[in-house]
């Protein structure tokens, strides 16, 4: 995937990197992805949102190499990447995000049941991408609308299977058991704003005054208090 924006920053992710871009007070930015010769790729983007009270932060871009993402192998085979956060005393190189995020990539081997823990404080996910598995304590898997996926919102799996959302109600833990190719998932949890919002298209703030005041300075050419 390509990068471009209006503050000038230029780059490119491949295979396991990441990129984490900071909005702000407003920036006009592309992804322009490549795939395979066949033009396949998977990846994931996950949008969160800012308080009120930094809104109109200066933009940010930040851009990481897979080779610099921790990655911590534990003694049952159980490996995790830690994209941001601190997570088994390592920390992810991606940095100064507001809603302190902890933001993980998790292998657990096939059969094997794994414990990981969760701040009481935060609101937690985790999203299957490989494999499947149960998760203990947690919402029925919920289909995610992509394509390849055939199964009926009455008649939910059993377990979580590939390209499956699940929901994590408060607890101090998350604990999943993998199947049989084994399982893996990013697990994301954050501190709650308990702010309200106003969404539409790209633009996210807190209320609608705010979001039509957004769009017509992006439609007078206002929209960019910072240039690169």
């Amino acid at each position: 995937v390509e990068h471009g924006d209006s503050m000038g920053n230029r780059g490119a992710i491949a295979a396991g990197d990441v990129q984490w871009m900071t909005a702000g007070s407003g920036i006009i930015h592309q992804e322009m992805p490549k795939g395979d010769p066949t033009g396949r790729m998977h990846g994931f983007q996950l949008w969160a949102n800012l308080p009120a009270s930094l809104k109109m932060t200066p933009p940010r871009y930040q851009e990481v190499k897979t080779r610099d993402i921790p990655e911590i192998t534990d003694d049952d085979g159980t490996q995790v990447r830690v994209v941001c956060g601190e997570f088994w005393g390592k920390s992810g190189p991606v940095d100064g995000i507001a809603a302190d995020p902890i933001y993980i990539d998790v292998s657990v081997p096939a059969g094997m049941r794994r414990t990981l823990p969760v701040e009481t404080s935060r609101h937690a996910f985790a999203y299957v991408f490989g494999g499947s598995g149960k998760f203990c304590n947690a919402s029925e898997p919920l289909a995610v609308p992509t394509e390849g996926v055939g199964w009926a919102d009455d008649k939910p799996p059993s377990a979580a299977d590939n390209r499956s959302l699940i929901l994590f109600d408060r607890g101090d833990e998350v604990e999943v058991q993998a199947g049989e190719e084994g399982i893996r998932f990013l697990l994301v949890s954050g501190k709650p704003l308990q702010e309200p919002v106003a969404w539409y298209g790209p633009i996210v703030m807190n209320t609608q005054e705010q979001l039509q005041q957004a769009y017509q300075e992006l439609e007078k050419g206002t929209f960019l208090k910072t240039k690169g």
